[in-house]
């Protein structure tokens, strides 16, 4: 009798495992503008600090976590990992964050987005955007089955997942995938977590090297910098920095947050002093909790 109750409670934790984690293909067959290559295949190795790198994106998916039913609240969140668009750090700034979104009844949708390559794509300079954008689509189109309200959907990005959470901010409105139902593909917020935003100045030069090649024209590095794209309809952004980021500097934040206050944008940013790059969830070097106060302003603001 004990083992046979033993059996009901781990098969039930394994069938909510599979409905929490449900993998979603991000395009209905072919991904647009891709080209076919045998010898890109796509990469997971997990290194000596345990996070899991992700390379050679072929196929963009989108990883559903659910909250319990007794928690689900109808906000969902569109997550994107960072990692200089040459890797997703998967797990570090995603499964985790996932997780994290789920305690406080968001449904959240981690996006294995495609890594800029010539190899596989035709242009690979709108390609990750695509992906944005259809992400956000996808969710916004199937609320109703995935229980979620379509007027309380975020986007999430950490560093150069935030330069691609910051595109869509900023240029949700140049549409560059099949939408014949016209739907919005607009967020109604952003959190942005060390993120990359200029390609003008405090530049990270390996994000921009990855996504429009060693010498971008004025215009791409203009497009692609967020903080000059900004309008009065740019969603309202959460972000968050450390003041000695070595690698992306603060200024970045500080620009976004600047300009997002002189459009009338709902903004709020947290700077910690120290904490440096890629901290993921927990900065070691402070107590604050990023991610309660995340979830302090997305309650205060009604998301």
């Amino acid at each position: 009798m004990v083992k046979s109750s033993v059996f009901v409670i781990l098969l039930a934790m394994a069938t909510f495992s599979l409905k929490a984690q449900e993998i979603i293909p991000l395009y209905d067959g072919a991904v647009p503008g891709a080209k076919s290559s045998s010898t890109y295949i796509e990469e997971t190795v997990k290194g000596t600090d345990g996070i899991s790198r992700v390379s050679k994106v072929v196929t963009p998916t989108l990883t559903m976590f659910s909250p319990s039913a007794d928690k689900a609240n109808g906000t969902a969140v569109i997550i994107c990992p960072g990692g200089g668009y040459g890797i997703l750090a998967i797990d570090h700034e995603g499964y985790n964050v996932a997780k994290r979104f789920n305690e406080i009844g968001v449904t959240a949708f981690v996006l294995k987005y495609r890594l800029p390559s010539d190899e596989i794509m035709i242009d690979k300079t709108y390609a990750l955007l695509q992906d944005a954008e259809q992400a956000i689509y996808l969710v916004r189109k199937n609320a109703k089955k995935y229980n979620i309200k379509s007027n309380k959907i975020g986007i999430m990005g950490f560093s150069a997942g935030g330069h691609l959470a910051s595109t869509l901010l900023t240029h949700y409105a140049d549409v560059k995938i099949e939408d014949a139902e016209k739907i919005s593909l607009r967020p109604d917020f952003a959190a942005l977590i060390y993120p990359v935003i200029s390609f003008e100045q405090s530049v990270h030069t390996g994000t921009m090297k990855n996504l429009l090649g060693a010498n971008p024209k004025e215009e791409l590095k203009h497009y692609f910098s967020a903080d000059k794209n900004v309008n009065k309809k740019t969603p309202p952004t959460f972000l968050v920095h450390a003041k000695d980021d070595k690698s992306v500097p603060v200024a970045n934040s500080i620009m976004l947050n600047d300009v997002l206050k002189k459009n009338g944008v709902k903004t709020e940013m947290y700077l910690y002093e120290q904490g440096g790059h890629g901290f993921g969830l927990k900065n070691k070097t402070s107590d604050v909790d990023w991610f309660a106060l995340l979830g302090a302003w997305m309650k205060k603001n009604k998301f």
